[in-house]
């Protein structure tokens, strides 16, 4: 297994994935290979891919403001998971956001994605309760589906 930094070259391989995890939500725009292509030019060196034998079977999109960061889409196939890629590939973006000099990531989880939930949880991660996280769309049809 090997866990390397994201190109736009990737992308077929990663939105594949992306469109086989059940209840996976892809938005119209910023999930497009534009899109994609845009976050990696400003987020060149954090966003992340697991591959096994040419095939990408895990991913995560992670960018910062030079000040927080975020994951995006972090996701591991599911005939890949319970091996440790998710967390492998975590590390790898909290190392990529040091070097930047980015000093906290945060990461957004549908609180019906149970799966997710558990995984950050046992990571360690810190569940907040002292904030409301509030959503502006800014663009109509950046319109988000969800995987059945």
């Amino acid at each position: 297994m090997k866990i390397r930094e994201m190109t736009i070259d990737d992308y077929p391989q990663v939105h594949d994935l992306w469109m086989k995890i059940s209840g996976f939500g892809i938005r119209s725009i910023d999930d497009s290979r534009e899109g994609v292509e845009h976050f990696l030019k400003r987020n060149p060196t954090t966003s992340v891919v697991a591959v096994e034998k040419d095939k990408v079977v895990g991913c995560i999109l992670c960018g910062h403001d030079g000040r927080r960061g975020c994951l995006y889409h972090v996701c591991v196939d599911e005939d890949y998971r319970k091996h440790g890629i998710g967390k492998h590939m975590v590390e790898y973006c909290i190392k990529a956001l040091k070097k930047e000099g980015v000093n906290k990531v945060s990461i957004i989880a549908f609180t019906k994605n149970e799966i997710g939930n558990k995984f950050w949880k046992n990571l360690g991660w810190e569940f907040r309760t002292d904030l409301n996280y509030y959503d502006y769309t800014i663009n109509e049809e950046n319109v988000t589906t969800f995987n059945p």
